[in-house]
């Protein structure tokens, strides 16, 4: 039984066993749900006035994912800022209420409950660990979130949402890419360094189905948070005679990683994890060997595409934000946003922008094109929204710090991998 057959099982008892407790069956009426009527006939709900839509962001500012956070926020609000020269959403001006929880827990909580009744979405929250943490509060109050972590344990909730492919499904195309591209073959070993985490561990899921089934070895380092110098771990994987290597950490990682590895003369491809890179580490001493050995899976391509729409958000973005870094977190903010702009379109279109109202807009979400990626399908919960990633690869003196090598693709195992996996 695979993970979704599992938890739709657990659904389908719950609701039954609710349908005992609270008499299921008995009399109609109005939902907790329904709220006021506005003069077009629109319902409203939390974060809704009849001239404001309030959308909340709970990031990391100051924290560990501080300048990813930071990119993301900025690129959000330019988004906004766009929407709102053009009039806005179903005659209202969009808000933004901004929450820096510097990756605490309990702190993201305590602001999480602050911000609950004066937002109508969610469509910015970072953090795995706040997301768990949060998940139950955020289905509870059936507030349409957007997580910006993408891991497959996240799929299956009906108000949450994970934007482009999956940790885990981003590997299996890369993995594959690896393979093929490095003619790589049935009992070569293949080292993996990944973060014991969320992240890590649902990108080592994918490498896994892909090692098992194209008859290859893992040889497996894994490694906590806090630590940056893997360079024992790298030596370890030479001595064992590793073809290539996979990476799934953070970007001090994937530079003490990709520079041991030249340095002791380990010269094999590494592939990577997109969120393991920062182009700030392009003015490190490891830039050398970051720009000749790494390649990263994406889910969006490199900002520095021929995307007519990256060109344009780059523009835009300096402008707004002069000598504030470029990177891949403008993508994602662009592309969030951009979906959440679209649920309430959607919303809007059907008279209901209550919470209810917009989850059921997200769903009806089937071919949405951000501009920076793949067409995104969001009406199955239990599935990413897309399956297709990019391979990119550091480069100087671009935006973002990463140049496009290979387009949107998707390998024929990712549909046997989410048949069996997800």
């Amino acid at each position: 039984m695979t993970r979704k057959q599992r938890l739709r099982s657990t659904v389908v008892l719950t609701a039954a066993l609710t349908c005992v407790l609270t008499a299921c069956g008995g009399e109609t009426g109005t939902t907790a749900d329904d709220g006021p009527v506005d003069a077009n006939g629109v319902t409203t709900g939390p974060g809704v006035t009849d001239s404001t839509i309030t959308l909340g962001v709970l990031t990391d500012l100051s924290g560990p994912y501080g300048p990813l956070g930071r990119s993301v926020l900025q690129a959000e609000k330019l988004y906004v800022d766009q929407v709102n020269a053009k009039g806005g959403v179903c005659g209202r001006k969009l808000k933004l209420l901004v929450r820096d929880h510097g990756y605490d827990v309990e702190k993201a909580v305590v602001q999480y409950n602050e911000m609950e009744p004066r937002i109508a979405a969610m469509p910015g929250l970072l953090g795995s660990s706040i997301i768990n943490v949060l998940l139950d509060n955020i289905t509870n109050d059936d507030v349409m979130t957007t997580s910006l972590g993408y891991s497959s344990n996240l799929l299956g909730q009906h108000t949450l949402t994970t934007i482009n492919t999956t940790y885990d499904i981003d590997m299996v195309n890369g993995f594959e890419y690896l393979v093929e591209t490095r003619g790589l073959g049935r009992g070569d070993r293949i080292g993996y360094l990944y973060l014991d985490g969320d992240y890590g561990n649902n990108a080592r899921r994918g490498a896994r189905f892909v090692a098992d089934k194209r008859g290859l070895t893992l040889v497996e380092k894994k490694v906590g948070d806090t630590r940056e110098d893997l360079s024992r771990e790298v030596r370890e994987l030479a001595e064992s005679g590793v073809k290539a290597v996979l990476i799934s950490t953070s970007p001090p990682q994937t530079a003490s990683a990709v520079g041991t590895a030249a340095a002791i003369g380990l010269d094999v491809p590494f592939l990577g994890s997109a969120v393991g890179f920062d182009p700030r580490l392009l003015k490190t001493p490891a830039a050398p060997a970051l720009l000749k050995m790494l390649e990263l899976v994406a889910p969006t391509p490199a900002l520095s595409s021929d995307a007519p729409e990256a060109g344009k958000l780059v523009a835009d973005y300096r402008r707004r934000y002069p000598g504030s870094p470029l990177d891949q977190g403008l993508v994602t903010g662009h592309n969030s946003m951009a979906v959440a702009v679209q649920d309430l379109k959607s919303a809007c279109g059907a008279k209901d922008l209550s919470r209810t109202g917009i989850i059921e807009a997200h769903r009806r979400q089937k071919e949405y094109d951000p501009g920076l990626g793949p067409v995104l399908d969001f009406s199955d919960a239990w599935q990413p929204s897309a399956t297709q990633s990019y391979i990119v690869k550091p480069r100087q003196g671009v935006p973002g710090g990463l140049a496009g090598v290979r387009d949107a693709f998707k390998v024929p195992l990712v549909a046997e991998y989410i048949a069996v996996m997800i």
